[in-house]
C-alpha cells in the first residue's frame, strides 16, 4: 500500500475500534474482529473497503484450507461488522462462506437406543462397560425411580 492508502486504512482501522466498542463487544470480540480486518488487509496488500466480492471468495477458499472454521466464521462476521458500521455498506458476500452441517450424537439416549446399542455391541467388555455406564446413569437421584439391572438385563 502506498502512503495515502495506509493514511486512509488507518483511518478506517480506527473507525472500526471505535464502533466496536460503541455497540459493546467485549475486548476479546474487539481482538478477533480487528484481527480478521488487519488479516484481509495485509493478504491483498490494499485497504479492505476496495475489495471485490471476488477477491473475498478467493480469500475465504484459501482461509478455509488453512485455518479452522471457527476461524473463518470470526473473520467474516468481523468483516460483515467493518462493512455494516464502518462503510455503512450492505454485507453482499454472506452466502461465500457456509460452515459445514455437524450432526452430533443426542446426551440423553432413550431406552430403546440405549437396549440397540448394547445389542448391537459384539465385544463382551464393551458391552459391560456400556452397561454399568448406563447402570450408573438410571442410580436413583431425588427420588427418581429407575428400572432394575435384572429387568434391563433380562430385556437384553
Amino acid at each position: 500500500m502506498d502512503s495515502s492508502e495506509q493514511s486512509r486504512f488507518n483511518d478506517l482501522y480506527q473507525r472500526h475500534l471505535r464502533m466496536l466498542k460503541l455497540q459493546g463487544k467485549s475486548d476479546k470480540t474487539i481482538d478477533v474482529y480487528a484481527r480478521a480486518v488487519r488479516r484481509v488487509t495485509t493478504h491483498f496488500d490494499c485497504c479492505p473497503d476496495r475489495l471485490t466480492p471476488e477477491q473475498l471468495e478467493i480469500y475465504f477458499g484459501q482461509l478455509v484450507d488453512s485455518h479452522s472454521w471457527s476461524t473463518v466464521k470470526v473473520d467474516r462476521n468481523g468483516l460483515q461488522f467493518f462493512w455494516r458500521h464502518v462503510l455503512k455498506l450492505d454485507w453482499q458476500w454472506v452466502n461465500i462462506i457456509k460452515p459445514p452441517k455437524i450432526s452430533t450424537i443426542p446426551d440423553i439416549l432413550t431406552l430403546a437406543e440405549v437396549e440397540r446399542l448394547i445389542g448391537t455391541t459384539r465385544k463382551l467388555r464393551y458391552r459391560v462397560f456400556f452397561l454399568t455406564t448406563y447402570s450408573r446413569s438410571v442410580l436413583p437421584q431425588n427420588g427418581w425411580s429407575t428400572v432394575p439391572m435384572s429387568v434391563m438385563v433380562c430385556r437384553l
